[in-house]
């Protein structure tokens, strides 16, 4: 049969044959002027219809709008003897234009978009191979298995499709075997290669590189670079994930996880969707991109962020702070939409796991609740780090940290607890500055972490003097017990130093300081003579040069000596004398050295027994009176000094005393 050429005329289709329509079908708000014959020849149920139609004729309602056609029109559309109406068709009107189309011959060019409705629309139609050969459903059968179902993009396209026509794609397995194809094509897939999707770099890279050609049939390295997700087989079928309904993306995760996919692919489809569906997530582009769908209503983004957690896998993320960042994110999310406490909770266990991936941006999480005085949510970074202790601690309890333990012992801090001490006390610092914040708040959480948790407290001793300057007005006791919470002992040289000059700090805690500052001194310079006392190059070398200056000397008193060595005696006494200079140096920087170190050992007596009549007298009423009461006792002002032992000064001396016997 010829192809027809067929045509619109506003809500009317009509096939321009030159032949008089013979039926009218009208589908959804469309009607089809087309011819009985070609029809009946591949549709056994409109040659049903027709054929019950032509048995019990009814009133036709198209005599009297004929008369209205114009006359131009009348050559072609005649009296119509027959009426059909197919309100529930698949598809719709353009699915049955497409059907119609095959039933005239014309050409149909078949893709993963259109081929479950038009595979819908031949069952509907009874279109088998049985009534007439190389029919419409054994066409797109072998379509949809030979090309839709070998590519896993193709596969989500056609899935997609199915969604307008559901109820007959499910009873035709449709769309189970889109899914099933899927999630096994997805399992081949390298999961290195899902890192991007929420990477707002990489997209940028992304849409930079996307107009640019190939050189030489190489891709670009910028490109690559930022796309590395993208591979030539599969080029964007995240894009085509994200436009599924959450009701079919659902049950393809599902699919997903019951086929033992790896969870790093899981997590990269749930990722991408919730960017695509959740504005907002990311703090870089609160404004959703063209491209993402739009959900009006809150409580359509809260059935998507929940649906989003609930299929999160509970391991680890691999993907650094690119997953934990977008965990923080759904995090906020989920406080702004009011989610459901279990959701909240299953992503405060999550971000809990690998909070060590974590930045001080994300934990600095806004209160929204007017239950809240302060200004960022500190209850949920408690339960935060409450997870993470009893992640750290199941860890320990493993085989391998078992194995690590009782090779080096419990005294090592793990790396992990390291990272989130330095991160804590980076948060405290933030959060002091807050008016609302109450001491006991502070104190409590910078108690949470072990002492192995830090190196030095110079992050924490920060943290205090930021919240005793934001809080001037608390009493001394509650300075106190909020200086409690450092250790002296673990302040470095520069803390220290800052530390004896800051007037915020309570008196308690400045003679702490001042007194390691003192003995972190002492034990300095006696780490120095002893490292000078059992060095055995340089004593040697003294017994030798003193050895040769004995030597000289016997051979200057001898009167005697031959003529022949007057020359050798003359270079040999000026290197005796050069020795006995530099000795004597030597013995005047040890003497001074000496003197130090029992004038440290003077003040460290006086400054415990300045300490003892202290917490006997009680603190004084002002800061200036107690910092004039220790200099007064102590006769001396406490500053980071350095000894004249140090190197630069004892080369300063001896060229000094060189210069002056010169």
């Amino acid at each position: 049969m010829a192809a027809e050429k067929p045509s619109s005329k506003g809500q009317a289709w009509f096939c321009t044959t030159g032949l008089p329509s013979d039926i009218v079908i009208e589908v959804e708000d469309m009607t089809f002027h087309l011819h009985k014959f070609p029809l009946m020849s591949k549709s056994r149920k409109l040659h049903q219809l027709i054929t019950e139609q032509e048995t019990n004729p009814l009133t036709s309602t198209a005599q009297g709008n004929d008369q209205q056609e114009p006359e131009e029109e009348r050559d072609e559309i005649e009296e119509i003897l027959c009426q059909i109406s197919l309100m529930d068709f698949p598809g719709g009107s353009e699915t049955f234009e497409m059907a119609a189309k095959f039933c005239y011959g014309v050409k149909v060019d078949l893709n993963s978009s259109i081929i479950a409705p038009l595979r819908c629309a031949g069952e509907f139609l009874e279109m088998t191979e049985e009534y007439s050969e190389d029919n419409l459903i054994s066409k797109t059968e072998r379509f949809f298995s030979h090309s839709v179902l070998k590519s896993i993009k193709e596969s989500i396209k056609a899935l997609k499709s199915c969604e307008r026509v559901m109820a007959l794609a499910e009873s035709l397995g449709i769309t189970e075997r889109c899914i099933d194809s899927i999630a096994s094509r997805a399992s081949s897939a390298d999961p290195a290669l899902f890192g991007w999707p929420v990477s707002e770099a990489a997209n940028e890279n992304i849409k930079a590189g996307s107009n640019q050609a190939l050189w030489n049939g190489i891709e670009s390295a910028v490109r690559r670079k930022g796309g590395g997700a993208r591979s030539n087989n599969g080029d964007s079928w995240f894009e085509d994930l994200a436009l599924l309904s959450l009701p079919l993306f659902k049950r393809l995760i599902l699919s997903m996880k019951m086929g033992d996919l790896n969870p790093e692919i899981v997590e990269s489809c749930l990722m991408y969707y919730a960017k695509k569906h959740i504005p907002g997530i990311s703090r870089s582009n609160r404004k959703p991109s063209s491209s993402s769908s739009s959900i009006a209503s809150e409580g359509g983004q809260r059935d998507v962020l929940e649906t989003i957690v609930s299929n999160l896998p509970l391991h680890k993320s691999s993907r650094s702070s690119t997953a934990t960042r977008f965990l923080f994110g759904l995090l906020r999310t989920a406080n702004i939409l009011n989610a459901s406490e279990e959701c909240r909770s299953t992503l405060e266990k999550k971000i809990g796991l690998q909070l060590e991936q974590a930045t001080l941006d994300d934990l600095l999480i806004p209160s929204y609740s007017y239950l809240n005085e302060t200004l960022y949510d500190v209850d949920c970074l408690e339960r935060v780090l409450g997870y993470f202790f009893d992640g750290l601690q199941e860890e320990r309890n493993g085989g391998e940290i078992e194995a690590a333990e009782d090779g080096g012992g419990n005294s090592v801090s793990s790396p992990a607890l390291m990272l989130v001490g330095k991160l804590i006390d980076g948060y405290l610092a933030e959060i002091a500055s807050d008016a609302n914040l109450k001491p006991d708040r502070f104190y409590n959480l910078a108690l949470t972490l072990p002492e192995q948790a830090r190196l030095f407290d110079d992050g924490l001793y920060r943290a205090v003097d930021v919240y005793l300057k934001a809080h001037p007005w608390i009493s001394e006791a509650e300075r106190e017990k909020i200086c409690g919470v450092m250790d002296c002992q673990k302040l470095t040289l520069e803390a220290c130093t800052h530390a004896a000059q800051n007037e915020r700090l309570p008196l308690r805690a400045v003679v702490q300081v001042l007194f390691f500052e003192q003995l972190q001194l002492r034990h300095a310079i006696a780490g120095t003579l002893i490292a000078a006392e059992a060095d055995p190059a340089r004593p040697s070398m003294l017994r030798l040069r003193g050895e040769e200056v004995e030597a000289g000397e016997e051979a200057e008193a001898q009167a005697g000596v031959e003529v022949e060595a007057g020359a050798m005696q003359e270079g040999s006494s000026t290197t005796w004398r050069a020795a006995v200079r530099e000795n004597q140096v030597l013995r005047l920087d040890m003497d001074s050295m000496r003197t130090r170190v029992h004038q440290l050992e003077r003040e460290c007596s006086t400054m415990k027994k300045v300490i003892e009549k202290i917490d006997k007298e009680g603190p004084l009423g002002n800061d200036g009176g107690w910092r004039a009461s220790l200099t007064r006792r102590f006769g001396c002002k406490f500053k980071t000094q350095v000894c004249d032992s140090h190197e630069q000064t004892v080369v300063n001396a001896r060229k000094g005393r060189q210069q002056q016997q010169q």
